[in-house]
């Protein structure tokens, strides 16, 4: 890895954050958000939940492990930069194949290492997500702002990951056929779903609800994916026609656009939920679940007094809702990632009980 000495990141209120880079070598314009986990920069670096997002990893040593060919959660990595307190490009690990620099650098993707990113972390929660760019240190800072303000926003981020046909994914021990609506799939999404006898069919974001219906599934998925669900008015539609036919369940992104389907309204956090540690409670059981997140946008909750979804996750920190269900539909969603969760392996998960709601509306 060549040390860059001279690039810092500029965030559109003019404070200012200068370290050294890595990875990719170009100046890019996108929000800036914060992670919490403290393993897993690969799956991050690789969500399409994070297309052209500027990553902190608040755990401050990233790279040292290197990067897998079986870890990635996508093909070609869509993330706008990301930002590390200590960078290591000398990884230990018997399985790795490349260095996170190396990943980067072949995707055209910025690294900023050698700050404080503690500071810059509270900076985006105390005061909120705001845009920045990664640029050369020589940039003038007011020239760095004006550079952000005059970068149109981007919207429907779906269209750039979303899959752009249909493809399968099959398993040997087949039970159940599964449409997952790819919102910015995560591939860890569908060996969860094999594993539990589903044949997985993926199709595009804008696949309509006839499309599907042809298809004759058992169950319907709709995916994690970036940006606001009211960028795909398309997939809320899908949704609102195929509830009541078929079992739902809908993650991350998929549980906004069912909240949507339903007439919830949704919001924008002020600095979002991303990391691998954020507790969650379970209202069916009265349990704390330990969960991975990567979101900005939540539903409003009094919006679903109105609706015919009943509250069944809310979370711990800030009492915002994590998930929702209609059992009458055969309708669920969290806003977590339940592929990460630390319940994962007990006797009954969220898959699994997606699985008996499948079961159960065969043998109806």
């Amino acid at each position: 890895m060549t040390k860059n000495i001279g690039k810092k990141l500029v965030l559109e209120d003019g404070s200012e954050y200068i370290g050294y880079g890595f990875g990719g070598n170009k100046d890019i314009v996108c929000e800036v958000v914060f992670d919490t986990s403290m393993v897993g920069y690969q799956e991050v670096m690789s969500d399409p939940s994070y297309t052209s997002q500027i990553v902190i990893m608040t755990y401050p040593l990233i790279g040292n492990y290197g990067i897998t060919e079986d870890d990635f959660e996508s093909k070609n990595p869509t993330i706008g930069g990301i930002i590390v307190r200590d960078y290591n490009d000398m990884p230990s690990n018997f399985r790795y194949t490349k260095t996170l620099s190396e990943v980067l650098e072949e995707n055209s993707i910025p690294g900023l290492y050698g700050i404080d990113t503690r500071k810059l972390t509270r900076h985006i929660r105390d005061n909120g997500l705001q845009r920045g760019i990664i640029t050369s240190s020589d940039t003038p800072t007011q020239e760095a702002v004006e550079i952000i303000k005059s970068t149109p926003e981007i919207r429907n981020a779906v269209s750039k990951v979303s899959s752009k046909k249909r493809w399968y994914s099959r398993t040997s021990s087949h039970k159940y056929n599964v449409v997952i609506i790819d919102c910015g799939l995560k591939l860890s999404i569908i060996e969860k779903l094999k594993s539990r006898g589903c044949n997985v069919t993926v199709v595009p974001y804008n696949t309509t609800a006839d499309e599907i219906m042809f298809m004759n599934p058992d169950g319907v998925f709709i995916s994690n994916g970036p940006g606001s669900p009211e960028d795909v008015p398309e997939v809320v539609e899908t949704v609102k026609a195929l509830i009541g036919k078929y079992p739902i369940f809908g993650v991350d992104l998929g549980n906004q656009i069912i909240g949507m389907a339903y007439g919830a309204k949704i919001y924008k956090h002020k600095f979002g939920h991303r990391g691998g540690n954020h507790p969650v409670k379970n209202l069916k059981t009265g349990k704390i679940e330990v969960v991975s997140q990567n979101h900005s946008y939540v539903i409003d909750e009094k919006s679903l007094e109105n609706t015919k979804l009943t509250l069944t996750h809310i979370n711990v920190l800030d009492n915002t809702v994590e998930g929702v269900a209609c059992p009458e539909d055969k309708v669920f969603a969290v806003q977590y990632l339940p592929e990460n969760a630390l319940d994962d392996d007990c006797p009954k998960c969220l898959y699994d009980e997606f699985v008996e709601i499948m079961e159960d509306a065969k043998n109806a």
